[in-house]
Parts: structure tokens; C-alpha cells; sequence
């Protein structure tokens, strides 16, 4: 019987995917920015300079003042479920519905409050995303860049 030859070497036995973050390039253009490694970016960003500099600071500090308070918020939130169940049982057993309570209301609105701060979230990223892109492009014009 022969043995059957399954050396891949050199072949790209990957279908085309058209997608920009397609990880097994091999010869399909130029990789994108994300992709690249230090010695592949030809425009690096001295970032010690960069966090230097104000307008950094200042969009750091959105950020800052955007996660701790929603992260306090949900893990007070998160947290207060068990510790009303087991403080105030008869408080949280109260019927509101047929024989749903409040601590079923309460369950139930924790998976409502994560998607809220989950949408809530990705709109402040978005916002802090485009003033990142500001800062960066400023830093590298200043800096005789692009």
C-alpha cells in the first residue's frame, strides 16, 4: 500500500475569505495595521511622548470617569440581589404577579441592566475611539508624521 504524501509545505490550503482579518495571508496584499508587528510598521508612535502629552491625560481620564462608575454601579447592583435575599427574605418574596416575586423581578432586571451598560458602553467607546484617532493624528502631525 502506498503512503499517502500530506506534506503542506509551502501551500496556502485555506479558503479565500475575502475578510480583511484573514489570518493566513500568504501572499494576499498588505497586512493591515493591526496585524503588523513592530518591525513591519513603518509609522511607529512614540508612545512615552504620547502619554505625555494633555489631550492624552484628557481622554484617559474619560475613560476613567465613564468604567468605575458603571463597574461600581453593577457590582453594587450584581451583589445586592443575594444580600437583599438573604436580609430581607421577606421583603424580596414578595408576590408582585401570580407567584413571581421580586426577587425574580430582580434577577430578571440584572440581565436588562447588563445590556444597558453594555449599549451604554459602546457608545461612550465609540465617542472615546474617535477622540483617541484626534489625539493620535494630532500627536503624529505635531511630531512631523503623516
Amino acid at each position: 500500500m502506498a503512503k499517502k504524501n500530506n506534506s503542506f509545505r509551502g501551500k496556502d490550503y485555506t479558503p479565500f475569505s475575502g475578510s480583511p482579518t484573514d489570518v493566513a495571508r500568504l501572499g494576499r496584499g498588505p497586512k493591515p495595521g493591526h496585524e503588523q508587528t513592530a518591525f513591519e510598521d513603518k509609522d511607529p508612535v512614540d508612545w512615552s511622548r504620547l502619554a505625555q502629552t494633555s489631550a492624552y491625560k484628557d481622554l484617559i481620564h474619560r475613560k476613567i470617569r465613564f468604567i468605575v462608575p458603571a463597574c461600581v454601579f453593577f457590582i453594587i447592583y450584581y451583589f445586592a440581589l443575594p444580600i437583599l435575599v438573604g436580609f430581607a427574605p421577606q421583603l424580596m418574596a414578595t408576590p408582585v404577579w401570580g407567584k413571581v416575586n421580586l426577587a425574580y423581578l430582580f434577577a430578571l432586571s440584572q440581565f436588562f441592566m447588563a445590556w444597558i451598560l453594555a449599549g451604554l458602553y459602546v457608545a461612550v467607546a465609540n465617542r472615546l475611539d474617535k477622540r483617541a484617532r484626534e489625539v493620535l493624528d494630532s500627536h503624529q502631525n505635531r511630531k512631523g508624521g503623516k
